[in-house]
């Protein structure tokens, strides 16, 4: 039986995976409105055929894709630009002010990123990543809407995550796309009627403050669904921004009392850990927790990262 290649949320609103690490751990979104597509999180070079298919299987032709639309730049959110960018010839690459540059020119991304996972590890996980021409570049300042299809996106800047941060509000589905600004809630994470979800602080631009307003001001709106890009939609929302913005203030707490510990970064790791597991149990005595850990291995190290270099700027 053939798997379609998206998942249709409803409001012209369709989630595809992004083919990152393993299925189910990052995702970008197709907007349809009027006949013109918006792709939102362009996941990387190696989501670019999923989105092609997902394309084909809704009968859209190339030339309806009007915007691609990274949140912000970190790789698995924006390091297919410029393949879609050369695949979609009509479409211009709406970015934050302070990403713009590193999309007409990812040298700098690119760098950082092999001194982290090296050569084999980076073409693994990102394949290529191409530059997009300036002239194709569509920069949004905070407050500012775009029209697709007549339906209108407002762009927020939503630092705290990482300053070149945006998320968008669409009226039309009374939600937010959040980028990594709302957190992480895999699909392992939904627990019955419950689904748990924690803050994303990999580095290096972590800012609780700055983090805990963003998401003040996205439910300032009143949001009925948020589409994560790790993973897909949820809905009724305040009940997670409540337990979003705890655990940001955990995290702090936990920071600032190891602040002078030798191996911090290892022992931040650990009470994250410590303190996100307890957490999960209260809500849900009867979680496997030993598969949620190994689930959330990866992000308690970015997290933990992310944290010890936000100690380092204090």
């Amino acid at each position: 039986m053939k798997i379609n290649p998206v998942e249709d949320l409803g409001y012209g609103v369709y989630c595809i995976d992004a083919r990152y690490i393993s299925h189910g751990v990052a995702c970008c979104y197709l907007m349809v409105e009027g006949g013109e597509v918006a792709i939102i999180e362009t996941g990387t070079a190696h989501t670019a055929d999923g989105i092609a298919d997902a394309l084909a299987y809704l009968k859209l032709p190339s030339e309806a894709v009007r915007y691609i639309i990274p949140t912000h730049v970190h790789l698995d959110h924006a390091g297919g630009a410029g393949v879609l960018m050369q695949r979609y010839p009509e479409a211009q690459l709406v970015i934050h002010p302070r990403g713009a540059r590193h999309m007409i020119n990812p040298t700098q991304l690119i760098v950082s990123s092999k001194a982290v996972y090296g050569e084999e590890k980076f073409a693994q996980l990102y394949g290529e990543i191409i530059p997009v021409l300036e002239e194709r570049v569509l920069v949004v300042e905070d407050g500012e809407k775009l029209n697709l299809g007549g339906r209108v996106l407002e762009f927020r800047h939503t630092p705290g995550h990482a300053e070149h941060h945006f998320c968008i509000w669409d009226a039309q589905s009374q939600g937010w796309f959040t980028g990594d600004t709302f957190g992480i809630s895999y699909r392992e994470m939904v627990m019955g009627d419950d689904r748990f979800i924690i803050p994303t602080t990999s580095p290096v631009q972590f800012d609780p403050d700055k983090l805990l307003g963003s998401i003040d001001l996205m439910m300032s709106r009143q949001p009925q669904r948020m589409y994560l890009t790790h993973y897909s939609v949820v809905d009724k929302p305040e009940k997670l921004s409540l337990l979003l913005c705890a655990q940001i203030e955990d995290y702090r707490q936990i920071a600032l009392s190891l602040k002078n510990e030798p191996e911090r970064e290892q022992k931040i790791v650990r009470e994250l850990r410590g303190m996100t597991l307890a957490r999960i149990k209260a809500i849900q005595p009867d979680a496997k927790l030993q598969a949620l850990d190994k689930v959330l291995a990866l992000d308690f190290q970015l997290n933990a990262q992310g944290i010890d270099v936000w100690l380092s700027r204090q």
